[in-house]
């Protein structure tokens, strides 16, 4: 009798532990839930934002007077008596530049047939004028110059009269300005085209002096991410975005770069957790462990 009663407790026992092994999850799954997401090395990621970038042409040139005016007085014979102005003065129109004195006698005056900067002077005490020869004053009308540079005829579609830039010209700075005019034609040899490019300032400059503008045609408004994040290979362009911990590879079309950003036309979207420094060491399917940039500094 003791027998048959030890006999249906230990088939029970076995029974509850046969049930309770049934209803405990795997090793293995119990490992991965104690384990969290995949653990790997630590990145400096950011997000995909919008920028706007500018399309601008490039053109190196030098500047030159819009128009220079020559002074040539019409006496024959005459000698110069008085130096009023001197290169590199600014005038108004009708202001006394010299006395010259005819042959005949008397007194007659020298005057600036515009406002401007005087370029040039010959003008020499006792030194004879006359409507032929050298010029006696050369005067830029009104301080205008321009940068005259040429552009590779790709570009040439790109431009129209009116558009703005910004020229850093060497001893002057940066200073504002519009493309005032477009040859119409392009050297056969080179394929350039010459642009004028107006200098808004009314200010002196150095004529033939360098220097390098940049046109803005247009703007171009979408997703971008730090140079850094492309890279180039046999497979093509591509960003390496971390996705539920893990990398992943994009396949991407660039448009326009500047100040270290560039364009990305298809392949990704706004707020996408991209890597900051693509390499080669990170591949499809990665752990990783993303740090944001900003606080990552």
């Amino acid at each position: 009798m003791n027998y048959c009663i030890t006999r249906d407790r230990s088939g029970m026992f076995a029974a509850l532990l046969a049930a309770a092994l049934l209803a405990a999850p795997p090793a293995s799954a119990a490992g991965e839930e104690g384990e969290g997401p995949p653990r790997g090395p630590a990145v400096t990621v950011l997000k995909a934002a919008k920028y706007c970038f500018n399309n601008n042409v490039e053109v190196s040139g030098i500047v030159l007077a819009r128009e220079e005016t020559s002074v040539r007085p019409e006496r024959l014979g005459a000698k110069v008596s008085e130096i009023l102005a001197d290169a590199g003065d600014t005038v108004t129109a009708g202001q006394v530049l010299a006395r010259i004195t005819p042959p005949e006698g008397g007194s007659i005056t020298v005057q600036a047939p515009v406002a401007g900067l005087i370029s040039q002077s010959s003008a020499q005490i006792g030194g004879m004028v006359g409507a032929k020869g050298e010029a006696l004053f050369s005067i830029i009308a009104r301080s205008e110059y321009d940068l005259v540079g040429m552009v590779p005829v790709k570009d040439i579609a790109k431009l129209q009269v009116g558009q703005s830039a910004r020229i850093k010209i060497i001893g002057a700075g940066e200073v504002e300005a519009r493309v005032r005019r477009i040859a119409p034609t392009i050297e056969p040899n080179s394929q350039l085209g010459q642009v004028f490019i107006g200098i808004t300032p009314a200010r002196r400059f150095l004529i033939n002096s360098s220097g390098r503008a940049m046109i803005k045609t247009g703007q171009s408004c979408g997703i971008s991410v730090p140079l850094t994040s492309i890279l180039y290979g046999s497979a093509g362009t591509v960003v390496q975005v971390v996705r539920r911990a893990r990398i992943e590879t994009r396949r991407v079309e660039t448009g326009l770069m500047a100040a270290g950003q560039v364009e990305i036309k298809e392949g990704l979207q706004e707020g996408d957790t991209v890597v900051a420094r693509a390499g080669a060491l990170l591949r499809e399917g990665d752990p990783v462990r993303p740090v944001m940039a900003a606080a990552a500094k």
